[in-house]
């Protein structure tokens, strides 16, 4: 994903960024006074730290390490934004038929993907089979930029742009005077350029970490393309369809999107983009 050039930020942008979930995240914020942005920003900033520290396979006292320690049998307590963020795995698990699963990593060990349930209201987790190693690389960063804007809602700071790692976007209201945020497909520089403004984009590609996508149903590489693109109005909700459209044939992208206009889908083969549904009214 490429945000916006340099020379494309209107005045009053500022601009802050933080080295966090093995990624950088940026934040954008427009028409606010310099001093209150960046206060701002340390804020989000903390909040993913806080999410990283709950939600990393790698950090032993996280939930998720926790959820990984469980039997068969077991059933474990955990925190609100864990079990929120696994509750929008489930629902985008089920939407695209296992096309997208935070278990993929897990075939690799595992000859059959282990079965979970998670129970929203009590806010627990049961393992039913195998061991729950779950990998929210496709969508925690996603889930961090959307908890980002809730705290930004809170500071008053309407306009803005999140940024986690190029390939995840999540847009607020536009700078002044503009009908978006200027983004674009692709490597830095790319073009066409879109106008973003209250939704999401999301990425997901070879380009960086060869053909590291699996897909879950198999465990096998993803190798129907080179690239795909979602928008969505969630970013945790993009960042796992990106990732899905990786691994779905194209009849199977049409039959997903149908019905659902705030999505949208662009694949990239041999360099060529072709666009799968209607463009989102967050997108221009």
């Amino acid at each position: 994903m490429d945000p916006a050039r340099p020379n494309e930020r209107p005045p009053m942008i500022h601009v802050h960024n933080h080295y966090a979930m093995a990624t950088t995240f940026q934040v954008r914020i427009a028409g606010e006074e310099a001093t209150y942005a960046a206060q701002a920003a340390r804020a989000l900033f903390d909040e993913v730290d806080r999410l990283e520290n709950l939600l990393s396979r790698f950090r032993a006292s996280s939930d998720i390490s926790a959820i990984a320690r469980l039997a068969p049998g077991e059933t474990l307590r955990i925190g609100e934004d864990t079990c929120a963020c696994l509750a929008i795995a489930r629902e985008m698990e089920t939407a695209t038929e296992g096309a997208f699963s935070i278990t993929a990593a897990a075939r690799q060990t595992q000859p059959e993907p282990p079965r979970w349930t998670l129970d929203a209201a009590r806010r627990t987790i049961h393992c039913e089979t195998g061991a729950l190693e779950f990998d929210l690389g496709a969508i925690g960063k996603g889930f961090a930029l959307d908890r980002m804007a809730v705290e930004l809602a809170e500071w008053e700071c309407p306009a803005f742009l999140l940024i986690a790692g190029g390939s995840s976007i999540l847009a607020g209201d536009p700078p002044p005077d503009l009908p978006g945020w200027s983004v674009g497909l692709g490597d830095e520089g790319s073009e066409p350029r879109h106008w973003l403004k209250q939704g999401s984009l999301s990425g997901s590609g070879i380009a960086v970490k060869g053909r590291h996508i699996l897909d879950p149903r198999t465990g096998a590489p993803a190798k129907l393309r080179d690239r795909a693109w979602a928008g969505a109005p969630s970013a945790a909700v993009s960042d796992a369809l990106s990732t899905a459209f990786m691994v779905l044939p194209e009849p199977d992208i049409v039959r997903l999107m149908t019905g659902r206009a705030e999505w949208q889908a662009c694949l990239q083969d041999a360099g060529q983009w072709r666009v799968i549904g209607p463009a989102p009214a967050a997108i221009q």
